[in-house]
């Protein structure tokens, strides 16, 4: 099973053979780093495929590659970070006078790229609870051209119909965007679904080990690769050689990490919602979530975030998060080890006097691969440091 014979296999094996042939000089069975800005022309205009590393790298290719084939697309563009690949998208789908439908619980940096940079060029926005398909039915506008959705949210982990929202569109120029980075291309494939596009911050679960920046967009219309693939080149904002093939490598292991991240943090909200200093907790994965069947229907699993609300206000939550020893206090998700923060104050602080602000309460995890009764026990004694009173009450 060689080439493009690949789709046919399994998500596990195209992960990692998709794209991915030995290398027909050496026979490298990992694809090589292609360290190089540029290539040698064996005539003017007569070239190997590439020219210049801006446009065009082997091992960038070999990502897009995979990236497609993981997420059933035809095509898929990588980038330097998550949100240049965002502003990529908005720069071609959006122009003065048009409206954009974003999510009332969106990542902080997708928010202040809207409200801060591309609202500045003539473009009007609105938040909507996109869990409540009603409320995106009566948000949307003649001049809406783009639905950004995330499914499960940030922070929130609410989860949006996709197929729903998607048949909302049907008769509407509005094109629909879903940020899969939550739950990555082995739990979730919205293409499927009926979205036009998909978008990751392959910083995450796609890179897997905090070792690496990045983002993707992914979809199926020939003229829409061929537009952002020259805004791309036009403005720049492409990934390193070295950053493609550590992506490369992570993407190896997605599906047994997803798998490890989804079982723990299962464990780890099943805990907390039984603790008795915790308030609230959100995870699609628990069957009291408002959005679990539409979940269970369109994700293979739950994924690894979770977050929760803690008795005792702001202090409290504060800090729980600077007790843990396991989790540790940083921004950022996806990676191998357990990580612990408040969005308030952190990842959204940039929401903050807005409609997506968070609660002063809100902790977010982001559960790692590391065995679960060692994370439930720093949960535990953190929780009980932080948050006495609550559990002395009862």
């Amino acid at each position: 099973m060689t080439g493009t014979d690949w789709d046919a296999a399994e998500f596990e094996t195209r992960a990692i053979h998709a794209g991915q042939d030995p290398d027909p000089t050496t026979g490298a069975v990992i694809t090589p780093i292609y360290q190089t800005s540029t290539y040698v022309q064996e005539a003017v205009g007569v070239h190997k495929g590439f020219e210049y590393s801006r446009t065009d790298n082997p091992t960038r290719s070999a990502l897009h590659a995979v990236l497609a084939s993981l997420e059933g697309g035809a095509w898929a563009l990588a980038y330097a970070s998550g949100l240049a690949a965002t502003q990529n998208l908005m720069q071609y789908l959006l122009r003065p006078g048009d409206h954009v439908l974003l999510s009332d619980d969106a990542y902080g940096g997708t928010y202040r790229l809207m409200a801060k940079v591309i609202s500045n060029y003539g473009i009007d926005f609105s938040l909507v609870d996109m869990s409540d398909l009603e409320a995106v039915r009566a948000a949307l506008r003649p001049e809406t051209k783009l639905v950004w959705v995330e499914t499960p949210t940030n922070p929130y982990l609410k989860v949006v119909d996709i197929r729903g929202v998607a048949d909302l569109l049907a008769d509407h120029p509005a094109r629909l965007v879903v940020d899969n980075t939550f739950a990555s291309p082995y739990l979730q494939q919205p293409l499927a679904h009926g979205a036009d596009l998909v978008l990751h911050s392959t910083t995450k679960y796609i890179g897997g080990h905090s070792d690496v920046v990045g983002g993707a967009v992914i979809g199926n219309e020939p003229d829409v690769f061929e537009s952002l693939k020259f805004h791309q080149n036009a403005a720049g904002a492409v990934p390193g050689p070295f950053d493609c093939w550590l992506t490369l490598r992570g993407i190896k292991t997605l599906g047994v990490r997803m798998d490890r991240h989804s079982a723990n943090a299962r464990a780890v909200a099943t805990f907390l919602q039984n603790h008795e200093a915790v308030d609230r907790v959100f995870y699609p994965g628990l069957p009291g979530h408002p959005g679990h069947e539409i979940a269970a229907r369109q994700m293979r699993d739950f994924s690894g975030m979770v977050a929760f609300t803690t008795r005792g206000g702001y202090e409290a939550a504060a800090g729980v998060a600077g007790q843990t020893k396991v989790f540790q206090l940083a921004e950022s998700l996806g990676g191998v080890e357990s990580l612990i923060e408040h969005p308030g104050m952190m990842t959204h602080a940039s929401v903050a006097g807005t409609g997506a602000e968070v609660e002063e309460t809100l902790v977010r995890l982001s559960v790692g691969i590391e065995h679960e009764a060692d994370l439930i026990a720093d949960l535990r004694q953190a929780l009980t440091a932080a948050v006495p009173a609550a559990v002395s009450a009862d």
